[in-house]
């Protein structure tokens, strides 16, 4: 049996935790004025007080911010947050503020987003009315980051088969873990311990504050949803208009997510066979679950015996099943799928499943990393939530469970090593998100959604006091830019009118 990769939770796993009850925001009056004056050393507050000073970089605006390294000890030292925004494209006395976004991951950049975002994503009102800013979050991208050390050995944990088929095996992929993460804590210091999910949604306060705004106004996607929902957790009273959309359930442990997600790709593996087969140029033939068969045989083949990419790249397990999985997040990425799929099984050859696998893992085609995000994920999941550490035999035990759901790619979700390992250990408690007191919440959720499958987005929707569920009948991850009228006007008026959609609203 193979591990996906050494270090991953689970691949894909998205993460939760619970916010500690009664936070607050500081007493300060915010500004935006320019100045370069540090935050007042040992205060909170002096973080809060701290003055944003733009510059222009490119068609946007770039700035950073200073937070707290630990928010528990401002002493501690600080950080800084890498913000980039797009200035609101209306009238000055029709703008409403600013609007935060986050792509999820967790350790995707918001930065990276932004452009994407206001031309693609959202809606021309949306833009007019805001200030769209974008941030990366603690330990990602361009502000304070995680590192890991050099790329081939980056390279080397998250690519590599790593085979489990005894006690031995997963001992020694821990300590490979073990080894990989001590690396990350010296290469990163002490901020390793410190970008969990609750200190990231602090720092979405003091953003809120030096952005001179009274109430956030925001928009999640993915592992954002988690981020924001946490935020309304910890400062309902703060809460202005709130998207979270492709939802992570935060009530659900470890193994609910590898389950929940195993299930959901396995779901949108059969929707793309069904219409690959329907179509023409299809490699595979039969039915449904003998296409998604013939593919599970092509990973193990590979397995055995990896793919010439060319250039003396090759395409091993691993990088097979990055390359097929990212396809199923957006049914319009559903032909490059059919394309590589049609070279490894019929020409033996893997250069598209490689260039799939390495957009996956936002890779140069020389093996460089172009961001951080891959760590990122891996670190800020092992600080939001528990691993259990089983042995070789409960690992069966468990994956047997999930291949009965999912056998396609069950067993690889479920047989993995990795947090167990890591130098720092959750904490966490899972449980439900209420936001007690907070304002209106809007959750979209897809229907057919692999990597947020749509029932989390309904339970974060009803856990929420104030929720409101918005339902896109479609395939893929999130909807929001990529569904239909129905969903893109709810959000638009949501977000510019302040207009609450009806609750079980179906698009």
């Amino acid at each position: 049996m193979r591990a996906v990769a050494a270090g991953a939770v689970a691949l894909l796993a998205l993460s939760a935790c619970v916010a500690p009850k009664e936070q607050t925001t500081p007493e300060v009056e915010p500004t935006t004025s320019p100045s370069t004056a540090a935050p007042e050393a040992n205060s909170i507050e002096g973080f809060y007080e701290q003055q944003v000073t733009w510059a222009s970089c490119g068609t946007f605006e770039c700035a950073t911010v200073q937070a707290p390294l630990d928010w528990e000890d401002a002493s501690a030292g600080s950080i800084s947050l890498a913000l980039q925004r797009s200035v609101a494209t209306g009238p000055a006395d029709a703008r409403i503020g600013s609007l935060l976004i986050n792509p999820g991951g967790p350790g995707s950049s918001g930065i990276e987003f932004l452009e994407y975002a206001v031309s693609d994503v959202m809606g021309e009102p949306v833009v007019a009315a805001y200030d769209v800013v974008a941030f990366d979050p603690r330990g990602v991208g361009s502000s304070s980051a995680v590192s890991c050390g050099p790329d081939p050995v980056v390279d080397e944990f998250l690519t590599t088969d790593v085979v489990l088929e005894s006690q031995a095996d997963v001992e020694a992929a821990r300590a490979s873990v073990q080894a990989f993460g001590q690396g990350c804590l010296d290469a990163t210091g002490p901020l390793l311990g410190q970008i969990d999910t609750v200190s990231a949604a602090r720092d979405l306060d003091l953003l809120r504050a030096v952005l001179g705004d009274e109430k956030l106004h925001y928009a999640g996607f993915s592992y954002g949803t988690f981020l924001g929902a946490t935020y309304a957790d910890l400062y309902p009273e703060n809460v202005g208009r709130l998207l979270l959309d492709g939802a992570l359930d935060p009530a659900m442990s470890n193994d609910d997510l590898v389950v929940g997600q195993a299930i959901g790709f396995e779901e949108a593996l059969s929707a793309y066979v069904e219409d690959c087969q329907a179509g023409r140029g299809c490699p595979l033939d039969g039915s449904v679950d003998e296409g998604k068969q013939q593919i599970a045989e092509l990973v193990a083949r590979i397995e055995r015996r990896p793919l010439d990419a060319g250039n003396g790249a090759v395409v091993n397990g691993t990088m097979a099943f990055y390359g097929i999985v990212v396809t199923l997040y957006d049914d319009a990425s559903w032909p490059y799928l059919t394309m590589a799929l049609a070279e490894a099984m019929q020409q033996n050859t893997g250069a598209t499943l490689l260039e799939l696998a390495n957009f996956y893992l936002d890779r140069g085609p020389d093996g460089s990393y172009l961001s951080n995000s891959m760590i990122a994920f891996t670190a800020i999941n092992c600080l939001d939530y528990p691993t259990p550490e089983r042995t070789y035999d409960e690992m069966v035990a468990f994956a047997d469970q999930v291949a009965a759901q999912a056998p396609t790619f069950g067993r690889d979700f479920a047989m993995a090593v990795g947090c167990e390992s890591w130098p720092f250990q959750s904490e966490a408690e899972r449980a439900p998100i209420t936001a007690p007191g907070a304002a209106p919440i809007v959750v979209v959720g897809t229907t057919g959604d692999p990597a947020t499958p749509y029932e989390w987005s309904v339970a974060l929707a009803e856990q929420l006091e104030s929720g409101v569920l918005v339902t896109w009948e479609g395939e893929g991850h999130t909807a929001y830019g990529r569904s239909n009228a129905c969903v893109e006007d709810a959000v638009d008026a949501y977000l510019v009118e302040g207009t609450v959609p009806e609750d079980g609203l179906e698009c």
